[in-house]
């Protein structure tokens, strides 16, 4: 495939040493970058009822968060691509340092959303330049690296709905200045991974060949690939939208039905962020054992039932359903990263832009458009709306098998 050797022939060495210091050190700065994020959504109780906003301002919001992401992660993947930039990552943890400080102090809605904005952008930099030093310290270890990476991430916004009811809940909008101290020890890490990085390119620019064309047989592909890459894209659209649905409105929902106070119905959002960071983790061996796609065919269509379930039942079945939900369906979180990378080699930057930047932006465009729905039609019937989103998992029957994809590449 077409692309840097720089970039590229990280992945391709299949036999270099698994770094698992590295991979644990970003793991741990996507947590912290992703706890960071987490705490908006979190938040909007507590903005609701001290600035009197509407469900369709929150949905803003959190479209403004994650917009930035979708639209700027795959250009700065592609980029990458091309011209590997190690000090963007302190860099990106530097933006979300002073839109947490302004998220602590906005008076007005219109500054809360240009602080989420800065939010938005450091993460946008961090997580393709992230998602490269896991290839780059993985080794032979592709889909265990992708995961420990993910799980980070999914940690992080487990912690929230905990923020939430210990910091935020007793000390108010004013408590999110406590996550400055979050954002710069991260940047304090990422120095030492930017270090290591720009280290590793050094070595891996010596030994760089020349840049290779694509043959004609990938030419032949390019239709069919991205006939695959769109489905994929489409089954985030569904995973998305339910989770969006999950963590932004689900407390409210449980403070309706269940007569909850905040602190109670955040245990619930905890519960199923918690499990979805165990899923993550889990996912990616158990996709090197039974395929990639059956992994995700299996977590969408396993969910369908339980999230259907979920607005009709007692609280405390609630709770267990949407304990076992969050597993099954971030189940195939970093596999959906890596099949995607699979499909297009040596894009890695471009393919982890699109997979976990349009998670973002489907995210962002799920939380406007369903906090519109709140307004419009009620939150009961939305929520229950949103439970049959994962239904839309019969589309992964449409994708090739992860022996397919070998075979599609094995004629170049």
């Amino acid at each position: 495939m077409s692309g840097t050797a720089v970039a590229s022939r990280p992945i391709e060495n299949s036999q270099a040493k698994t770094s698992y210091k590295i991979l644990f050190i970003i793991g741990l700065c996507h947590l912290l970058n992703d706890s960071i994020q987490a705490i908006i959504p979190a938040m909007f109780p507590i903005l609701e009822k001290s600035m009197g906003l509407t469900f369709t301002q929150l949905g803003i919001i959190g479209f403004s968060l994650n917009i930035v992401s979708s639209v700027m992660q795959p250009v700065i993947g592609m980029a990458t691509d091309k011209r590997p930039m190690p000090f963007a990552l302190p860099l990106a943890l530097t933006f979300t340092f002073f839109g947490i400080i302004g998220l602590s102090l906005a008076p007005s809605f219109e500054l809360i959303v240009l602080s989420v904005l800065l939010i938005g952008l450091g993460s946008s930099i961090f997580h393709p330049e992230g998602s490269r030093v896991v290839y780059m310290a993985a080794g032979a270890r592709r889909g265990l690296a992708q995961s420990i990476y993910q799980v980070g991430g999914n940690s992080g916004q487990a912690l929230a709905p905990l923020i939430t009811a210990l910091i935020l809940v007793p000390l108010g909008q004013i408590g999110a200045a406590w996550f400055t101290i979050v954002a710069a020890i991260a940047i304090g890490l990422l120095i030492y991974i930017a270090n290591w990085y720009s280290n590793k390119l050094r070595i891996e620019t010596i030994s760089k060949g020349k840049k290779s064309s694509p043959t004609s047989h990938q030419k032949a592909l390019s239709k069919q690939i991205g006939f695959y890459l769109f489905i994929i894209l489409f089954l985030i659209f569904a995973r998305s939208w339910y989770i969006s649905g999950i963590t932004n409105f689900y407390t409210f929902y449980a403070i309706d039905k269940y007569s909850f106070t905040i602190t109670q119905a955040q245990i619930y959002l905890f519960a199923f962020l918690v499990a979805g960071a165990f899923g993550t983790f889990f996912g990616g061996p158990l996709a090197d054992r039974f395929g990639k796609k059956n992994i995700i065919f299996l977590s969408m269509i396993s969910t369908a039932p339980l999230s259907i379930l979920i607005p009709f039942v007692p609280s405390s079945l609630a709770l267990i359903l949407l304990t076992i939900s969050g597993f099954i369906l971030m189940s195939s979180f970093s596999v959906t990263v890596v099949y995607a990378q699979e499909l297009v080699p040596g894009k890695i930057g471009t393919m982890a832009g699109l997979t976990v930047g349009l998670a973002f932006g489907m995210g962002a465009l799920g939380s406007i458009v369903l906090g519109y729905l709140i307004d419009l039609i009620g939150l009961s019937t939305t929520i229950i709306l949103t439970g049959f989103l994962p239904l839309l998992g019969l589309l992964t029957l449409s994708l090739p098998s992860d022996k397919k994809i070998a075979e599609l590449y094995s004629q170049e």
